[in-house]
């Protein structure tokens, strides 16, 4: 029985494999890994504009002032790196040809990245847990899940 491990967050996506052969313990291999540089950084970073130059009129005792419009830049992005998780999500599930799969997304992306999965992998989806596991080591992943 071939399960599959997925964490993200909105700047790293791992997935691992979890095999067992009878006589043997469980083991978890990593199978990809990558960061999106989309997701790390401040949106003001990202959004700039030039150096003295947003909203000023001109003069010695000038105010600066914004257009006025509400931007949701960094909830737009949110949304935008989800659905990019769940494509990879849906590719993985559907190439490594597994029985079930595990989720771990943190709690800002994980609604969005499992709406965004395709019916056929959402119902191989055996547990999802609402905690970024990104950074935790393979060795210690399984205890998360069983």
């Amino acid at each position: 029985m071939k399960k599959i491990i997925i964490a993200v967050d909105l700047g790293h996506f791992k997935a691992y494999s979890v095999t067992k052969a009878p006589l043997e313990s469980t083991r978890v291999t990593l199978i990809e890994s990558y960061d999106s540089p989309a997701g790390h950084g401040k949106i003001s970073d990202k959004l700039s504009d030039k150096t003295g130059r947003f909203g000023s009129v001109g003069g010695r005792n000038s105010k600066s002032t914004g257009s006025g419009e509400e931007h949701n830049a960094a909830l737009e992005n949110s949304r935008r790196l989800a659905k990019l998780m769940a494509r990879e999500i849906n590719a993985i599930i559907k190439r490594n040809n597994c029985d079930s799969w595990f989720l771990a997304a943190v709690k800002k992306i994980n609604a969005l990245v499992v709406e965004n999965l395709t019916p056929a992998v959402k119902a191989k989806l055996e547990r999802n847990i609402l905690s970024d596991l990104t950074k935790t080591d393979k060795s210690e992943i399984l205890h998360h899940f069983y």
